[in-house]
């Protein structure tokens, strides 16, 4: 074997042992998976967090309709939607929520309802990271959201 083949042969054995650039090829291939996840976590959360507001929301309703004699359907619609029975109130609890998605039910005789229920219909949850667009253009994260509470009235 020639000098020239033996000088090839050690750079050649000194190029497999060598690690340099490894950790950016691994870099390369979990940081992606890494931001999907936690995407996938932020948009839970948020998701989360807009069912549990506007299942708080409803409750609010419900119980103000209840327990008040003087509780109207529009100040109810209003706690929902601005946290407030307020006209003047103008930024939502959640984005995208309006007095239309509140639907309002008695349960019971005309005149003396047994029962309330406050609910929410037509709102879509829309999420920042729509991480169902990688699954293909069909799929979507986007849910409706239709949280509801019925309560009796206190004064059956």
């Amino acid at each position: 074997m020639s000098q020239r083949a033996k000088t090839i042969m050690r750079r050649l054995r000194r190029l497999l042992r060598c690690e340099a650039g490894t950790q950016l090829a691994e870099l390369a291939i979990v940081l992606p998976v890494l931001l999907v996840l936690f995407g996938a976590t932020a948009e839970f959360g948020r998701f989360f967090y807009t069912y549990a507001t506007l299942a708080k929301a409803t409750r609010s309703a419900a119980r103000y309709l209840t327990a008040s004699n003087r509780a109207t359907d529009t100040g109810a619609q209003h706690l929902v939607v601005y946290g407030t029975t307020d006209d003047g109130a103008v930024e939502p609890v959640v984005t995208g929520l309006d007095i239309s998605n509140v639907d309002i039910l008695r349960e019971g005789p005309a005149g003396f309802p047994e029962k309330v229920t406050v609910g929410i219909s037509g709102y879509t949850y829309r999420p920042i990271f729509d991480l169902g667009k990688l699954m293909g253009a069909d799929f979507t994260m986007s849910v409706d959201v239709k949280p509801s509470t019925t309560m009796r009235y206190m004064n059956n």
